[in-house]
């Protein structure tokens, strides 16, 4: 019969079961009672043990006795020897110890026995037995996890890297060398600073990002790279080591951070990894909000919602079912969006009292209707149509549903004595270019106007109007990035309006989050704009996209910037400046004021135009409310001249 070979014997050991706890038992006393002969025979010769075989043996069999309870005491024998870990050969060690002592106690008594014969047994070789069975026993359990470690690095499991050397890197090294089935398989780590050079970590090598770094990754044929999570930040600013990985071809995993908050609540090890998207390379600052303030805020309250089908309504939705509020209302006129929101409710806070309405915030009726029944205590209006290219050929849609619809929503908040009021608009409305944009900045105008003018007539215990600007949300309905996804699937091209785009970008989540903290902690009248952090440059994201999709032969088309599109945003007017809030990556923008009946005079006439479906008339009453209105690239630039 032709032998296995020693390598497959193993795989083959390691795929069965455990082996059963006896076992393990009756090997550590095999490894005992053994000592004792090696170390009678070190200390008297071959002769002298021969002479005395029996006479110890019967002695080391009831030693073995004191061994058994100590082992039991200790479970040493319980673990599974191929996960064996220093707290395992800790256990070994104190029960080997407590054996000894108890055993050179009985000692002296059992040698004098006649029957026993062993006055050459000393308390010298009763503690040399045991330092020996001691490391062996620790050998046997070493080697076991090493042959273990060395067999389960299947063709399936990746090479590779660990980002970070300090707390975050050894542990998650620890949580995938726990993972069963395995997926990864630790080669190295990678450091960014330069005095970890030539140090080891685990047994692996620790290497620095240099040019030398690449040629290791080749070297040892690393497939992917696991970026420690007390290091996501530095990995998420590097972009020349991004490049370089996915140059390359290598995976780069991050854990989950949902998930990894949950599980370190908990003093969970665990480490859920998952490849990254472009949206997890991005280079930003976590952003870290106070929800549990928040959370009192609303805890208890009636909120509702509008636009709560959409991509920040429906996450509005979610952060604030968590807040535990008395009962939640949710508007938004997209019926099978609406419909998902409702099921998500029923599944996942099914205690939470929740109407899911389909309508549109312009029928005034209706929301009359829902505020005399409801009388909402945090209106949060994130309902807007926001498409720059379809809002600019339909002006007249845009005034009516960004405006009116925000005027009704706002004089109802009024009337039924909601406390706070909640608009989210937009970076576009700084200096607009376009028709959505400069909605967005009308709607501002007119809610800050109105939280002046109650605050002018003294009205106490009135709604403070709060508004909130960002940018871009990565993920949303119609953003560049699930356009990007579709067309790689396809196999592109990838279009991109123009080589120097760029945009700000934020998680919908994060948006979301200090959207809450900004609404429920304003005064009323401020327009809080957030730090959006570094802006991004769209045809570098969508070369960054194609990368990591590994596709092949996809291109980047450059289309021409569309109607009302200028290549960057901003957040601030040039005549703006801000204020610091609460929060670091909060701030409030000091803007032009305007009076109310002024403002309310012009939207009515504005809303009124509108109603005639007159492209031309609509933007040109527009520019006059909102003088900083230029358009870019579209038909109403004849306007501007």
């Amino acid at each position: 019969m032709k032998m296995k070979h020693p390598y497959r014997l193993f795989s083959w050991y390691f795929k069965r079961n455990a082996l059963p706890y006896w076992f393990i038992l009756i090997l550590d006393c095999l490894i005992i009672y053994f000592s004792a002969f090696f170390a009678y025979w070190m200390a008297h010769g071959g002769a002298m043990m021969q002479q005395h075989f029996y006479a110890i043996s019967n002695v080391m069999i009831l030693y073995l006795l004191v061994c058994v309870v100590s082992f039991k005491i200790y479970s040493t024998y319980s673990g599974i020897i191929r996960y064996s870990s220093f707290v395992d050969l800790q256990r070994v060690g104190f029960a080997n110890l407590t054996s000894l002592i108890v055993i050179i106690l009985l000692h002296y008594g059992v040698y004098r026995l006649p029957a026993a014969k062993l006055e050459h047994l000393t308390t010298r070789h009763l503690i040399l037995t045991f330092f020996i069975a001691t490391l062996v026993m620790w050998g046997v359990r070493v080697l076991v996890k090493v042959m273990y470690d060395v067999v389960r690095t299947t063709e399936s499991s990746k090479r590779v890297y660990i980002y970070g050397v300090h707390d975050g890197g050894v542990a998650l090294a620890k949580s995938i060398r726990s993972q069963r089935p395995v997926r990864f398989t630790l080669r190295g780590f990678i450091s960014p600073d330069p005095q970890y050079a030539h140090h080891r970590l685990m047994g692996s090598k620790v290497h620095i990002q240099r040019d030398e770094l690449e040629d290791a990754l080749k070297r040892d044929k690393i497939e992917a790279v696991l970026v420690s999570p007390l290091r996501t930040r530095d990995f998420r600013n590097d972009e020349k080591l991004q490049d370089m990985l996915i140059s390359n071809d290598i995976k780069i995993y991050m854990v989950e951070q949902r998930v990894r908050d949950a599980l370190n609540k908990d003093g969970s090890d665990a480490m859920p990894l998952k490849e990254v998207s472009v949206e997890d390379l991005l280079p930003r600052d976590e952003i870290e909000v106070d929800m549990e303030s928040v959370s009192r805020e609303l805890t208890g309250h009636r909120i509702l919602i509008t636009g709560s089908a959409g991509s920040i309504g429906s996450e509005i939705v979610n952060q604030v079912a968590m807040a535990k509020p008395a009962a939640l209302m949710l508007i938004d006129q997209a019926e099978t969006p609406e419909h998902d929101i409702r099921l998500l409710m029923q599944r996942s806070y099914p205690d939470i009292p929740c109407e899911t309405v389909v309508t549109s915030i312009c029928n005034q009726g209706r929301m009359e209707k829902i505020f005399s029944d409801f009388r909402p205590e945090y209106v949060f209006h994130a309902a807007a149509y926001k498409h720059v290219p379809m809002m600019e050929d339909n002006p007249s849609e845009a005034i009516n549903n960004n405006v009116y619809g925000t005027k009704v929503m706002a004089d109802l908040s009024v009337k039924y004595g909601a406390k706070k009021f909640v608009m989210i608009s937009t970076d576009k409305a700084v200096n607009p270019t376009n028709v959505m944009g400069c909605s967005k900045r009308i709607c501002e105008i007119y809610v800050q106007s109105l939280d002046s003018e109650l605050k002018r007539q003294g009205k106490t215990g009135s709604t403070q109007f709060v508004t909130t600007r960002f940018g871009n949300v990565l993920g949303s309905n119609g953003s560049v990035i699930p356009l990007f996804k579709e067309q790689i699937k396809k196999g592109g091209p990838v279009t991109v309006t123009d080589p120097n785009i760029i945009r700000y970008f934020m998680l919908i989540p994060e948006a979301c989050k200090l959207v809450l903290e900004a609404g429920t902690k304003g005064n009323g009248g401020e327009i809080f704009v957030f730090d959006m952090g570094k802006p991004v440059k769209i045809a570098e994201l969508a070369n960054r996209m194609i990368r990591l999709s590994g596709a092949q032969g996809v291109e980047i088309k450059f289309t021409g910037l569309r109607a009302g599109e200028k290549l960057y945003e901003e957040v601030l007017n040039d005549m703006e400046s801000t204020k610091p809030t609460f929060h670091e990556k909060i701030r409030i923008a000091s803007v032009r004021e305007y009076n109310f009946d002024e403002a309310t005079r012009d939207i009515e006439e504005l809303i009124n135009i509108a109603k005639q479906f007159d492209d031309m008339a609509t933007v040109k009453k527009m520019k006059e409310i909102v003088p900083e209105f230029k358009s870019n690239n579209s038909k109403y630039e004849v306007l501007d001249k």
